[in-house]
């Protein structure tokens, strides 16, 4: 039963970025047999590091959607704090309902059930204007975003000029 009504609500959320496309990103299925699998192409925002780059991830929906949030992972090769060197994004809102086992985020600040596909990916917008280096996910991006940001811009400026050369 979960898994038909998080198809239906991700349906829904696909047509409505169909029908009022927003800025700054897109968004689709991989494969048409498969709602919960989806890709996502961002622009890197303007006025930031990343502004010029296309960066592309994968959003995978848990059965339980929107109960649980989705993960969410580059393709696009990513220098960023907050995102994993594997290309997985960490970021509150894709954490877990409830309280944080570590103490580092309010309740408030984690997955709810209200967010949607144009949230979650707004929020990574964001998220790439204004790294959180407090916990970082990439310690090594956290450290040079910190202690050398002349090199750190150097490493996302060949991230968006690799992403350029891929369209």
């Amino acid at each position: 039963m979960a898994a038909s009504q998080a198809i239906l609500l991700l349906q829904k959320q696909l047509r409505d970025l169909c029908k009022n496309p927003v800025d700054g990103f897109s968004a689709g299925l991989v494969d048409e047999t498969d709602m919960f699998e989806w890709s996502v192409s961002i622009i890197g925002p303007p006025d930031t590091l990343y502004d010029g780059g296309f960066f592309n991830a994968i959003m995978s929906f848990p059965k339980n959607y929107p109960n649980s949030p989705p993960t969410v992972r580059f393709t696009s090769e990513m220098w960023h704090p907050n995102v994993y060197p594997d290309g997985k994004v960490c970021i509150s809102i894709l954490h877990p309902p409830g309280d944080d086992p570590n103490g580092y985020e309010l309740a408030t600040e984690r997955w709810s059930p209200v967010h949607t596909v144009e949230s979650i990916v707004l929020s990574i917008i964001s998220m790439l204007s204004s790294p959180n280096d407090e916990s970082p996910a990439n310690v090594d991006a956290a450290k040079q975003w910190r202690e050398n940001r002349e090199e750190f811009k150097k490493k996302v400026s060949r991230c968006v000029r690799k992403s350029q050369e891929m369209m």
